[in-house]
């Protein structure tokens, strides 16, 4: 019996139908990942919709979103293998002889894959929150993925950070369980300052800025003395934002910079500066006047210093927290459509 060729096996099995069979599954398992990924995509352009509006449940709505959106992808893509007539179990075999190599190699994007569930799932970061990392770098979080995580900042920068970082270093949340955190706003006045008037002054400047958050017997606007030298008295401003101007603390801490020093220098206080008493008993057989008499110094002494003109100047960095607020929530805003073209 001859043995048939190549070419007449092959019209033999195209003949048999089997290639349009294969085909139909092949077509059948891409609309079934197809339709998957699609469902996936309108699920989370819902739930966005939805965390717009629900905004004291958001975290719970990521959380499902992000969960079910993962277990929808993994059943389309074993959906659409069963379709193509993938023995699972085999292919479940063959995963596991594999799985050993490829976990070398794969294990960074592994490590990163369970540090963005554990942020999922984790209250103290949340997609929203205002958080400062060890290196200084401060942003929003906007976006918790599988590799890592988005954050943008008040420059209106995007930052990628990898999930692991989280897990590894100290974060900063400025906002955690939606209340601010207080500043400390160091300066510096003359010795012979009154300690009562620059508290005064200075607490009024603070009270004046519109993002001072109003006292409560737990969060109250306070002067402190840190310090005090030859050179002068240290103070810190302490002083409680409210939770929208924390997004802001670069901006926010210039702004009440600015204000005490304008409140202080209209009310006449100094600012403290490194002196030098020089006492001079004799000169030249001179004392007293007679010994000022012969420096030329005694007229300069009694002339009347002229009052320098004060002229305030707009405080800029105060209208740049406000600034800054308006452009982030025009940001958010606009993070749906943004992720929509991306798609």
């Amino acid at each position: 019996m001859s043995k048939a060729s190549p070419l007449e096996a092959l019209r033999d099995w195209l003949g048999s139908g089997a290639l349009i069979a294969i085909s139909g599954r092949v077509v059948a398992a891409i609309a079934i990942v197809g339709a998957t990924y699609l469902l996936v995509q309108l699920m989370q352009k819902g739930f966005e919709r939805l965390r717009r509006h629900a905004k004291a449940g958001s975290p719970l709505i990521y959380i499902f979103e992000k969960v079910v959106g993962y277990a929808l992808m993994v059943a389309g893509l074993v959906a659409g293998l069963a379709t193509l007539g993938v023995d699972l179990n085999s292919f479940t075999v063959f995963a596991g002889a594999i799985g050993v190599g490829a976990g070398l190699g794969l294990q960074g994007v592994v490590k990163e894959f369970v540090s963005g569930l554990v942020l999922i799932f984790d209250p103290a970061i949340q997609v929203g929150d205002f958080i400062e990392l060890e290196s200084g770098l401060r942003g929003e979080v906007v976006e918790i993925g599988p590799r890592a995580t988005r954050m943008r900042t008040n420059d209106d920068l995007n930052v990628v950070i990898p999930n692991s970082k989280f897990m590894q270093s100290q974060v900063i949340n400025w906002t955690y369980n939606d209340q601010s955190g207080r500043i400390h706003v160091a300066f510096s006045v003359a010795e012979e300052a009154d300690k009562a008037v620059v508290r005064d002054v200075v607490m009024a400047a603070a009270h004046a800025l519109p993002f001072t958050a109003p006292d409560r017997p737990d969060r109250k606007t306070q002067v402190w003395l840190t310090n005090f030298s030859g050179d002068g008295l240290d103070f810190e401003l302490i002083v409680w934002p409210t939770l929208e101007s924390s997004r802001h603390p670069s901006s926010l801490r210039a702004a009440y910079t600015w204000a005490v020093h304008e409140a202080l220098r209209t009310a006449g206080i100094n600012s403290s500066s490194p002196q030098l008493d020089l006492r001079l008993r004799s000169l030249f057989g001179q004392e007293g006047e007679h010994a000022l008499h012969v420096l030329d110094m005694a007229d300069r002494r009694r002339a009347t210093p002229r009052e320098p003109i004060l002229e305030s100047a707009p405080n800029d960095a105060a209208a740049a927290v406000f600034d800054d607020a308006v452009r982030n929530s025009r940001a958010r805003d606009a993070e749906p459509r943004r992720r929509e073209k991306q798609a």
